[in-house]
């Protein structure tokens, strides 16, 4: 069978096929104008800024020892793993019976909270020295989590389950990661409620995970560790980071809901 030449290779969108023009269409439904492009820009190959940036990481990355490699790694899973199971992240029940607009102005609040709290703490740790701005790093991320969880119940999700988490982990690297690798990641979003997910979260790559966390923060959270300027320069880069995740959030639980949110999740093969 030939391609018609107009129409996008379906794998350019997560494996779904989406005809050019306003409107996708997905298991016969139609996805928003502004989720396609809102996909599109993740999709969007980086400029050469970007490009040179991500060579120069690669090149750092292969001259750090594997053992200092895999040493973050497990530091970074040790941590995600004790955030996404512990009790400080319940959230209370998912929220249920209220309308799309209600959720996204709900949603709005919450990121709008998590930014100023991101802000103050990027702040404090920037006027700090270097030592405290060093800890900014385990207390960002903190905020982070509890953003996505807030998110996840207001748009009617059950944070406690574990494919639920499982989601929170794929939007957060969503969120920090390059074009490349976000094309895998929205792929494995795709369809979320209608694929059978892993009983545990030993399956997850945690070293991509943290490799494209670092390579993205690591320029923007450099200047934290200047004096005079890194407080006010904390503040903003946390501000923009939480907007970035908190944005990314909503957008995914919008596209999860009009890809078909609410049908019975399949279990994991035993």
């Amino acid at each position: 069978m030939v391609a018609d030449s107009a129409t996008p290779h379906p794998t350019a969108f997560g494996g779904h096929l989406l005809p050019q023009g306003e409107k996708g269409y997905l298991r016969g439904m139609d996805l928003s104008p502004d989720i396609l492009a809102w996909r599109a820009d993740l999709l969007r190959p980086p400029g050469a800024l970007n490009t040179l940036a991500r060579a120069t990481q690669q090149r750092v990355n292969r001259i750090i020892p594997e053992k200092v490699h895999a040493a973050i790694t497990a530091a970074i899973e040790g941590m995600t793993r004790a955030m996404l199971v512990g009790s400080d992240f319940t959230t209370g029940d998912p929220l249920v019976g209220l309308t799309l607009d209600e959720r996204r102005a709900r949603a709005g609040k919450a990121i709008d909270g998590w930014k100023a709290a991101a802000a103050a703490e990027g702040g404090i740790t920037g006027a700090g020295g270097f030592l405290a701005a060093a800890a900014d790093f385990p207390l960002l991320m903190s905020l982070k989590i509890k953003l996505l969880f807030d998110l996840a119940a207001i748009f009617g999700h059950d944070g406690a389950a574990l494919s639920e988490r499982l989601f929170i982990l794929h939007v957060f690297e969503l969120a920090f990661s390059d074009a490349a690798h976000r094309a895998g990641v929205l792929a494995a979003l795709d369809d979320w409620d209608a694929k059978p997910h892993p009983a545990h979260l030993d399956d997850f790559d945690w070293r991509a995970f943290q490799q494209q966390y670092r390579d993205h923060i690591d320029l923007a959270k450099l200047a934290q560790f200047l004096p005079v300027v890194g407080a006010p320069l904390g503040a903003i880069v946390n501000w923009r980071l939480v907007e970035r995740l908190g944005r990314t959030a909503v957008m995914a639980y919008r596209m999860r809901a009009e890809q078909g949110a609410g049908r019975p999740t399949p279990q994991a093969p035993t």
